[in-house]
């Protein structure tokens, strides 16, 4: 059994409202009975691409487990590696493999520089597939980005989707092993089917989108910080859990 826990959106800022929502998930997080495998943060991570909101995240993302990222449309892809990755800035996708208890878990970047759309672009394809064709026969796979590839019948979200879901679809259609797809972005935790796999949205740290037949405003900044649990059995089948973290 693999067991991850997923935040998305955490959208620092520099603020202490912030910090302090970001902190007290990862709080909660780090004193878990059970130890969780890894931790997805799928996008997001700062709110405007700074280096000190990435300084501020590497230092809140701390963890004796591994925590595995990838950028949303708030990112930027060259302060995101120099300042939380500890890496050479680059301009390039930010794709990760990791391998978490025998599962490979794909970090994908779904941004577009500037724009806040979201695109596998050719360069993260031909990663994707690449990856999937070298992984040992029988190894269960899991895709995280952060934009969802389906439409979430809210006006927002359903705004800045995927573009090449149909792409994405096909790539997935050749890859029986990838056992579902994770994704971020919507600020609300939701669940939906796409290429006949599992499509798990996490819910937010920073703010959660209102529905539209729950009011006008879009975001309830009153609602507490939100994780997913997302356990995968030895059979390859996926159960996902969410919580409130007050």
């Amino acid at each position: 059994m693999v067991l991850l826990a997923q935040i998305s959106d955490l959208h620092l800022d520099g603020t202490e409202r912030a910090r302090e929502r970001a902190t007290r998930v990862m709080d909660y997080l780090r004193a878990l009975p059970t130890p969780v495998d890894a931790l997805l943060v799928t996008g997001d991570i700062a709110d405007h691409g700074e280096p000190s909101e990435y300084r501020e995240a590497a230092r809140i993302l701390t963890a004796a487990f591994p925590v595995l990222t990838c950028p949303g449309n708030h990112d930027s892809r060259e302060p995101l590696r120099s300042a939380l990755l500890g890496e050479p800035p680059a301009e390039g996708p930010v794709n990760r493999l990791h391998l978490i208890g025998g599962t490979a878990i794909l970090m994908c970047d779904s941004s577009i520089p500037g724009k806040d759309e979201g695109l596998l672009d050719q360069q993260t394809m031909s990663w994707l597939a690449e990856s999937l064709d070298a992984l040992p026969t029988g190894t269960p796979a899991l895709v995280a980005f952060h934009h969802p590839p389906v439409t979430l019948h809210h006006p927002l979200p359903d705004s800045y989707t995927l573009q090449n879901d149909q792409d994405f679809a096909a790539l997935l259609a050749d890859h029986p092993e990838v056992v579902a797809v994770i994704t971020g972005h919507a600020h609300t935790a939701a669940v939906s089917t796409f290429a006949r796999r599992p499509l798990l949205v996490g819910p937010a740290v920073t703010w959660t989108l209102r529905l539209p037949w729950e009011g006008t405003e879009v975001a309830d900044f009153e609602q507490p910080p939100g994780i997913a649990f997302h356990v995968l059995d030895e059979r390859h089948r996926l159960t996902t859990h969410f919580r409130t973290v007050l």
